[in-house]
């Protein structure tokens, strides 16, 4: 300390003045709670000029940042400077309002004329001018009325949207499976699924039946312009209440929620198992979209799951809580399924009921106690007296 205090004895006037100067504009700035320190340019200035001006002595008394950022300030600031300095003051001289007009007026009375037609025609005046000017000042036409983007109505119309998509999976034999679908865009809920080896627009038409069958029906259908659909697939829908949409061509991201499923599946099931055959298809989709519906959660959604407390029970009972045993008669000229023993596992309640089950399709939603006769329904339906007890 007495050491300290020779030194400054010995020091000029003008490095103490300095030194007091930068300590206590440090002090300064530390005591700025806003609600952490924080450096103005009015700071950086301060200390680029004190670089300038003490040279032998202002990185001993620099606390509160490195002397590299000083630095770094300093070749900033030149590098701002010298912008400055070279900017340009001159540049292309602007159109006379006449010549403005004169472009406007004849790309308005010739609307087949392009920038370099128009630039040709004022060349004949003895006016020069170039095609991005033309570009510039040229009739655009009437402004036409901004429509309700694609985002706005999925945003206000998304109870009631459902999307369909249909796309490829391989098997081990190199035979092409087709898996059709269709997914809620409210909960990202799959709602139905079937798979077949030929698509045709009778099968499609069935699985929408199928899926519809119960009483949920959306009102606007999104899907892709395969041809698979078929030419009618809309005036059918239109006839049972609901609204055709078809993507544009080349816009894979009009059907964003189809796609994302489609890719789920493909990343999270079928790049890890190779399909025998296409009931090993079904099992595994049956399997996987018991957890893609009740478990997985979705950003969407806020990283919540798809069903909701109600929605979850009865699917559990439905998809995890019965025991079914298949056996097949011969009733007249069309065979009728029926289940043999149909109960709950938990608790264990005695009941049958009859339930037809002649197609591998399998719509995931709470079915209807009514069931047809019919053998290729592709609908899980009939609720057994159990399920009855228990809603």
């Amino acid at each position: 300390m007495l050491l300290r205090v020779l030194i400054d004895c010995c020091r000029s006037r003008r490095d103490l003045a300095l030194e007091n100067l930068v300590l206590r504009h440090q002090l300064e700035v530390i005591l700025r709670r806003k609600p952490k320190p924080r450096l103005h340019n009015g700071d950086r200035i301060l200390w680029v000029w004190m670089r300038w001006l003490w040279p032998e002595g202002w990185t001993r008394q620099l606390r509160i940042v490195q002397p590299e950022t000083v630095i770094g300030w300093h070749s900033r600031g030149w590098r701002l400077y010298w912008r400055w300095r070279s900017r340009s003051r001159l540049g292309r001289p602007r159109l006379s309002q006449e010549v403005r007009e004169l472009i406007a007026g004849m790309s308005r009375d010739n609307p087949l004329w392009g920038s370099e037609r128009i630039r040709g025609e004022l060349l004949k005046l003895a006016i020069v001018v170039s095609n991005r000017s033309i570009r510039r000042y040229r009739w655009r036409g009437p402004r036409r009325e901004r429509s309700q983007s694609w985002r706005t109505f999925l945003r206000n119309q998304i109870k009631g949207i459902w999307a369909a998509d249909l796309f490829v999976v391989q098997t081990i034999g190199f035979k092409s499976l087709y898996v059709f679908f269709f997914i809620s865009h409210e909960r990202r809920e799959l709602i139905h699924f079937n798979v077949t080896a030929s698509p045709t627009a009778a099968w499609i038409w069935r699985q929408m039946i199928e899926a519809i069958a119960w009483g949920r029906q959306p009102r606007h259908l999104i899907h892709d312009r395969d041809n698979a659909y078929g030419g009618d697939f809309g005036s059918k829908l239109a006839s049972i209440g609901i609204e055709d949409i078809k993507t544009p061509y080349r816009a894979p991201l009009a059907n964003s929620v189809a796609e994302r499923a489609v890719r789920t599946l493909r990343q999270e099931c079928f790049d890890h198992v190779i399909v025998l055959n296409e009931r090993h298809l079904v099992a595994l989709l049956t399997e996987f979209l018991r957890y893609y519906n009740r478990d997985r959660p979705h950003r969407t959604l806020d990283l919540k799951r798809r069903y909701r407390a109600n929605q979850r029970r009865m699917a559990s009972l439905l998809l995890e809580r019965f025991s079914a045993d298949f056996i097949t008669r011969t009733g007249g000229r069309l065979d009728r399924c029926t289940f043999a023993a149909l109960q709950v596992i938990q608790p264990k309640t005695p009941g049958r009921s009859k339930v037809c089950s002649g197609s591998r399709g399998m719509t995931l939603d709470m079915p209807d106690p009514r069931c047809s006769d019919h053998r290729y329904g592709g609908q899980v339906g009939g609720v057994p007296d159990a399920v009855s007890s228990h809603s």
